[in-house]
């Protein structure tokens, strides 16, 4: 490999802690063994697949080293492991069998079920399992469609911005945009869907109780203690905790629960038909 040289010096220096002289001695005369930790030996070749072509040479030797140490601190824990379990401690096989029995049956019901499975979800499925499970979409936190801005408490637009944010007029809405895009750090118009108010409390760096506790006319505004910043939301919209949620702050939640809900009946349909199928065949009886 190109510009490898320098990685397999420094290499040797690990060895020093997780190999004998003979380790050593293997690595500078044939470049093949990297690092020993008892029984256990890393090669040159594999430290290599971790190394990609166009890393450079300090890149190479810090992707090198940060293998070989985790490789030898696997290695250290087996070895020890190895020398103090009991004979029966060390006995993995009915483990590995039961894993490798897991590990097969998922891997088959996820090809089976990506080959079959639907996940296109109609508006009418939506609204239908919606309407039908309404005390299912009550609100844990408040939900808020909101504006907001992070900016400079010094800026000369900071008052002009606040009020065209707070307009229902379109061309006031614009300005405050265009405002914002070279006075302000963020400004995120959120007017348009539902959002948590846990998530607008992290902006503040505040929890959502304090944050509604300084609403003043739809509008919160704080000032960062450590950069002197302010934030500044404009509430246009809210619905209390204890609500239902609207439809479409819950459209994704429900197309996953339905593409789920189905997944799941693909792999019962899964288990009851090879049940059958096995029964039909003779292979399956119960003696």
């Amino acid at each position: 490999m190109r510009n490898r040289g320098s990685i397999w010096i420094l290499a040797g220096i690990v060895l020093l802690t997780v190999a004998s002289c003979r380790a050593i001695s293997s690595l500078i005369h044939d470049d093949q063994i990297v690092a020993r930790v008892g029984k256990y030996y890393l090669y040159k070749s594999e430290v290599e697949k971790v190394i990609p072509p166009a890393a450079t040479p300090q890149d190479s030797i810090a992707l090198a080293l940060q293998y070989i140490n985790t490789w030898a601190s696997d290695a250290v824990f087996l070895d020890v492991a190895e020398s103090r379990l009991s004979k029966s401690d060390k006995d993995v096989t009915k483990e590995l069998e039961e894993y490798r029995r897991s590990l097969l049956k998922y891997k088959y019901e996820q090809k089976y079920v990506n080959e079959r499975l639907d996940t296109a979800v109609t508006e009418s499925e939506i609204r239908n399992y919606y309407t039908e499970r309404r005390d299912q979409f009550v609100l844990d936190a408040p939900i808020a469609k909101v504006r907001y801005m992070r900016i400079s408490s010094d800026s000369p637009n900071v008052e002009l911005i606040k009020k065209k944010m707070a307009s229902t007029a379109v061309e006031d809405l614009v300005e405050a945009d265009s405002l914002a895009y070279f006075s302000a750090d963020v400004y995120t118009d959120y007017s348009g869907r539902w959002i948590s108010i846990v998530q607008l409390a992290r902006s503040f760096g505040m929890d959502y109780g304090t944050l509604l506790s300084k609403v003043v006319r739809s509008m919160v505004e704080t000032r960062d203690a450590a950069s002197g910043k302010l934030n500044v939301a404009y509430i246009v919209d809210y619905i209390a905790a204890g609500e239902t949620a609207p439809l479409e702050y819950c459209e994704e939640r429900i197309k996953d629960i339905i593409v789920s809900t189905r997944k799941q009946a693909l792999i019962n349909d899964l288990e009851r038909d090879l049940l059958e199928d096995a029964r039909s065949k003779g292979k399956f009886e119960i003696l």
